[in-house]
């Protein structure tokens, strides 16, 4: 009989092992022989995270008290990584690129680098995520009484308080001093990483090995299992439907948001590829997982007592048949099903909590801001050592206030269905570029107090004010108001009602805010960025040209990154520059890169607003592009100013003089901008300020506005907002191309397709207006490699200028292909128009170009630009071809794709 003294002596051992195996992984890192540990076997092996106490011991209780429903815990997760695959992939790629370091960093980033909402998403995580700490508390608590109970002459600790208290007390202690050795969270953690893996195998073993036993052991294989299952109450119990289909939902919500579930997904991604083997490799673990809880449940409701709780049958069942070694290793299970989900979980919310609570409101506090003194790397790991002592202790706190309750599932179902709120704002920022802050902010409002109402805190009871007279008639008598029963609804099972309201007001809440609302440009580059990842994956160009001194962001960044790895980062720049021996100036392109690096240890919101302080905080709006005149005036006075003082030392001197040839061509170019962009912005700008004016004066005015007024005047209000719209979407469009980010999906085509395609898009004419089409089909059959995509793009837009500007009564456009001798082809698009004139056609490609009235053309002069831009990607040329009659381009383009180009 193994005594209670040598289970905590095996406890202790093992736990001693995980340092030591996370210690020894640390060290390999850190010479850098990672090897293994970055393979995709160790990636997928972490995942295990997901199968926590709740999967170990709760899922046999679950199964026993609700038979088949217990499979929504596992088929929750394995839709996703079979059938959503695509979004994981995504959501790796936007990690990568944009050096997310949490959950609440990803919405945070999204909706352009918001404090607001990293601090919602923030305390959301922590208040979803203790319950489920609390769970994982009272598993390893509730598994050592079992011992004790079994081994009455050992030392029994009498309080599962006790045990609970000194279980966190080790597990801040693990995650402390593995979680925080280094203050980049995005790099990754391989120790814990490591341990975690570890711990996969010995509770898929420990599981496996029970279930086995059950089966060949205690029972006569699996023809007498399949009897007992047949006979067993399990085997009666009717499933749900509709809270099948909703716990299986959710788990799949929860497997995505869950803060430790995203920090081993994307965080701790070593290399996209692994998704591919995790894809296939974690449902097969997750299905080895589930395949022996029926027969432990079916079995231990038959012969153990009445009274036994149906989640210790893993440990109870090898303890009543004295097998002491398989009880040791299932309780080693179990205790690994606990202690990882913990550490994952008190790294990942404390890296959240020290990025977007500590760090701003100490930002706040501090007069000089980013540049003060003292040592920004001790406060921010100061707080992430806190934040998981400060984590711990709220699980511990949950499980003494709740009472512990005896169905390990049902805390795991609160705990899902809190974080679940991520998920519209989380799908919807990486989908739809179209989802504003306001709408996140007011969804994650909204589904958080919600379920807070409906679920989190009837589960204290009468401990937070929710007694049953609550329950069943409402605060102050509103039965409408009930938790249970919200808006009437009765009759519905507590936890589908919770997670249907929750998050269908979450969602309709995001909706309604983002499509009343207007993205900041900030928002509009960040969307554009996370939901074209895989077109463009650099990060967002938000800096121009501001007062940040390089020395002012060297110190800034040793007190963030460390003094060695900064002068790297600043040494390495310079040379890139041209300028060894000197800091590199402070170009946007170095802004970009080194707010890229201080996110992975602040956060992308606190790194932008650290490198604000300094640098101003410039970033694109309309507002600045329509100060740039003003800007260029001072820029210049300040470059004079500094000329004076040229005599001082040699390298001011030279930074004078490169600043001054900078100035110099922006004062240039600076009128040309600003008379062909001030109409496309002013006009429409002007139009909804006078039209807005009109429908508030007539709202005050005593005679009410008729209908079609309000009518005419709310669409004129709508195409002028559109407008600025289409105008800003060409512009990032153009800022891409023009920048090489552009990824181009080559394939193989014919080209009579390509232009079918544009034809059919532009088939519809403005005003009526028929468009005679001339063309030999036979001829455009020519197979060429190309991106479909943005060639139709090119020829729709052809076509459209035809429609819009030739003047003939009956217009009519010709389409001419031709093959060449070097394995190229020619298309021309000519019409019959009167033609552009001599002297505007050297500046037709150029931005802002304009031949005819703004507001007929009803554009902003893009459309040739980004037609020349595109073919230029694309290894070809398009010209325009004078002498034709009308107006005439050709395009020349390479039948082949050559990599090298």
């Amino acid at each position: 009989m193994l005594s209670f003294n040598l289970l905590v002596l095996a406890c202790l051992s093992y736990a001693v092992f995980l340092f030591a195996v996370a210690f020894w992984a640390e060290k390999r890192a850190e010479r850098g022989q990672l090897g293994w540990l970055r393979s995709s076997a160790i990636y997928t092996l972490s995942l295990s995270i997901y199968c926590t106490a709740w999967t170990f011991y709760g899922a046999v209780g679950y199964a026993a008290r609700s038979g088949l429903e217990f499979a929504t815990i596992y088929m929750g997760p394995t839709m996703v990584m079979i059938g959503w695959w695509w979004i994981l992939r995504k959501l790796v790629r936007i990690g990568r690129t944009q050096r997310i370091t949490s959950v609440a960093d990803l919405i945070s980033s999204r909706y352009g680098k918001s404090t607001t909402l990293g601090v919602l998403v923030t305390v959301l995580a922590v208040v979803g995520t203790t319950p489920y700490i609390a769970l994982q508390l009272q598993s390893v608590a509730l598994s050592f009484a079992v011992f004790g109970v079994a081994n009455p002459g050992g030392l029994v600790v009498p309080d599962l308080n006790n045990t609970a208290l000194w279980v966190a007390a080790g597990l801040a202690l693990f995650a402390i001093l593995f979680g925080t050795r280094n203050l980049d969270a995005n790099e990754r953690h391989h120790g814990v990483v490591t341990a975690i893996a570890l711990e996969a195998v010995v509770k898929f073993l420990g599981l496996v090995g029970v279930g086995i036993f059950v089966v060949w052991g205690i029972g006569d294989g699996v023809g007498d299992m399949l009897t007992r299952i047949d006979a067993s109450p399990v085997s009666k119990v009717n499933i749900n439907g509709t809270r099948f289909i909703t716990l299986t939902i959710l788990s799949g919500a929860a497997f995505l948001t869950l803060p430790r579930m995203f920090q081993v997904l994307v965080v701790e991604n070593a290399e996209e590829r692994h998704l591919f083997t995790a894809g296939w490799a974690f449902p097969l673990y997750l299905f080895g997982m589930s395949l022996f809880v029926i027969p432990i449940a079916v079995v231990g409701l038959d012969v153990l007592p009445a009274t036994s709780n149906p989640d210790m049958f893993v440990l109870t069942l090898p303890l009543k048949y004295d097998q002491q070694g398989l009880a040791t290793l299932s309780f080693l299970g179990g205790f690994s099903s606990a202690t990882s989900m913990v550490i994952v979980a008190a790294i990942a919310l404390s890296t959240m909590v020290s990025n977007h609570i500590v760090m701003p409101i100490w930002l706040s506090f501090r007069k000089d801001g980013a540049t003060m003194s003292g040592d920004v790397r001790s406060v921010v790991l100061l707080s992430r050592r806190l934040s998981i002592a400060g984590v711990l202790a709220l699980g511990y706190f949950y499980f003494r206030l709740s009472g512990g309750s005896e169905a390990l599932a049902a805390i795991g179902m609160i705990s899902f269905t809190g974080i679940a709120q991520v998920l519209p704002a989380m799908l919807g920022g990486i989908f739809w570029r179209g989802a504003t802050r306001t709408g996140a902010i007011a969804g994650l409002l909204v589904g958080f107090t919600v379920w807070a109402y409906t679920m989190f805190l009837p589960s204290f009871g009468d401990a937070a004010g929710f007694t049953e007279t609550l329950l069943a008639h409402g605060p102050f008598g509103a039965r409408l108001l009930r938790p249970q029963a919200l808006f009437g609804v009765m009759g519905v099972d507590p936890v589908v009602h919770a997670v249907v309201w929750s998050l269908a007001l979450n969602t309709g809440a995001f909706l309604l805010g983002s499509l009343v609302s207007f993205p900041r440009p900030v928002e509009r580059l960040q969307g554009a960025q996370f939901v074209n990842v895989f077109d463009h994956s650099g990060s967002t160009r938000s800096w121009t040209h501001g007062t940040a001194e390089a020395e002012d962001l060297l110190v800034m960044a040793q007190r963030i990154i460390g003094a060695l790895e900064a002068q790297k980062l600043f040494q390495a720049e310079a040379e890139a520059q041209g300028k060894q021996g000197y800091l590199p100036d402070a170009t946007p392109q170095f802004l970009e890169r080194l707010e890229r690096e201080l996110a992975g240890s602040v956060g992308a919101a606190t790194a932008h607003a650290m490198l604000g302080q300094i640098a101003g905080g410039i970033v694109v709006s309309v507002e600045d592009l329509m100060a740039v005149a003003d800007e260029t005036a001072q820029m210049l006075e300040h470059s004079s100013q500094l000329e004076q003082q040229s005599e001082e030392l040699a390298r001011t001197a030279r930074k004078l003089r490169e600043a001054n040839d900078k100035l110099t061509e922006l004062s240039i170019q600076k009128d040309a901008f600003l008379s062909q962009i001030s109409h496309e912005l002013r006009t429409p700008m002007t139009s909804i300020r006078a039209f807005s004016e009109i429908l508030r004066d007539g709202g005050q005015s005593s005679e009410p506005m008729d209908s079609e007024s309000l009518t005419r005047f709310s669409g004129i209000i709508h195409d002028e907002a559109r407008r600025l719209t289409r105008l800003l979407d060409d512009l990032l469009d153009l800022s891409v191309l023009e920048n090489g980010q552009v990824s181009l999906n080559w394939s193989r085509t014919n080209l009579h397709d390509v232009i079918k395609r544009a034809l059919e898009a532009t088939a519809q004419g403005l005003e009526g207006r028929d468009l005679l089409i001339e063309r030999n089909a036979l001829s455009e059959h020519i197979a060429i490699e190309t991106d479909t995509d943005r060639l139709a793009q090119v020829f729709i837009n052809l076509i459209a200028n035809v429609r819009k500007y030739c003047a003939n009564e009956v217009p009519t456009l010709r389409i001419t292909v031709r093959r060449l001798l070097n394995d190229h082809i020619q298309i021309d698009f000519s019409d019959n128009g009167i033609g552009i004139p001599e002297h505007k056609q050297s500046v037709i490609f150029e931005k802002f170009s304009r031949l005819s009235d703004n507001a007929k053309a009803g554009g902003a002069g893009l459309g040739l630009a980004i037609c020349r831009e595109i073919v230029t990607n694309l290894g070809g040329r398009i010209s325009y071809l004078p002498g034709q009659g009308g107006a005439a381009f050709r395009i020349d383009l390479p039948r082949v794709h050559h990599k090298g180009r």
